[in-house]
């Protein structure tokens, strides 16, 4: 409630709350909303010379290529979008977690070695790597989520590592370990704890960047598969009327746009919020 009230105090992130509420609100009432099945190709969906409709009443923000309701699909797409997002980001998360604190508590070989292959997956571009994966096994939703994961982890793995190296050396681990205590106990029950605003943090300004990776390998053809809906694969399937129909390429542009810049915003205002080192920074 606290981390509430002080969001509220901010009016960019309250914006990005607001904005992140109602797409998840959204997304979930999705059956009960969207007028059309994502799927169902009408056919008055289209122009006589088959071109797809711009946005009226009957279709608030017109029809695809194929005469499908383009805000039953964004609505649908939010759903996809948004389960690789959270998916995504919390193995990512979770990963990122367990190097970084493994590697910054053990040191020594084992340590050395788990930083060093994180500044091996830091080298190579994450665009690219994740295109790689992604064309190597077969595209699926859950498949594109682990490939996302696996792109993702390292910058937290670098930060729990710093934090990680910074605690260990803190007074109360040393008396700790001068009581007997054991590393299990040291690791979940003193240095975890002190990392959870840092996975919070990371967890949500992670889901901006996993719904724009997300979008990018989808536009590519190498993402979520049709005829499942995602945002990316919509702007996929239109590019080609990007002059002709170019509500088919604005509107889930913008509203992958809207989605990041908020989660952007949220999690910076958490970070503000819950780390002690950003307080009281402009």
């Amino acid at each position: 409630m606290q981390v509430l009230k002080a969001m509220f105090k901010q009016p960019a992130a309250l914006f990005g709350l607001v904005v992140v509420a109602l797409v998840v609100l959204l997304a979930l009432a999705a059956p009960v909303i969207a007028p059309y099945s994502p799927d169902e190709q009408m056919f008055d969906g289209l122009t006589l010379e088959g071109a797809p409709l711009p946005p009226s009443a009957q279709f608030l923000l017109g029809t695809d290529t194929l005469g499908r309701d383009l805000f039953s699909r964004l609505l649908y797409g939010a759903r996809t979008s948004l389960v690789i997002g959270l998916v995504a980001n919390g193995v990512a998360v979770s990963i990122g977690l367990m190097i970084g604190i493994l590697s910054g508590y053990m040191q020594g070989l084992v340590g050395n070695a788990l930083m060093r292959f994180t500044d091996l997956m830091m080298a190579f571009p994450a665009l690219l790597l994740a295109i790689v994966l992604a064309a190597l096994l077969r595209p699926s939703l859950w498949i594109v989520a682990m490939v996302i994961a696996l792109v993702n982890w390292v910058q937290v793995a670098r930060i729990v590592y710093t934090e990680t190296r910074g605690l260990v050396e803190r007074d109360f681990i040393l008396a700790e370990r001068s009581l007997g205590a054991g590393h299990g106990r040291i690791l979940f029950h003193h240095i975890l704890p002190h990392l959870v605003p840092t996975a919070i943090v990371w967890g949500t300004l992670g889901i901006a960047t996993t719904v724009l990776l997300e979008a990018t390998l989808s536009f590519l053809g190498i993402g979520v598969q049709p005829p499942t809906p995602s945002w990316g694969n919509i702007i996929f399937e239109s590019q080609s009327y990007f002059q002709a129909a170019p509500w088919l390429v604005f509107i889930p542009g913008a509203v992958i746009l809207l989605t990041a810049l908020s989660f952007n915003l949220v999690g910076d205002a958490l970070r503000d919020i819950l780390d002690p080192t950003q307080r009281g920074r402009g």
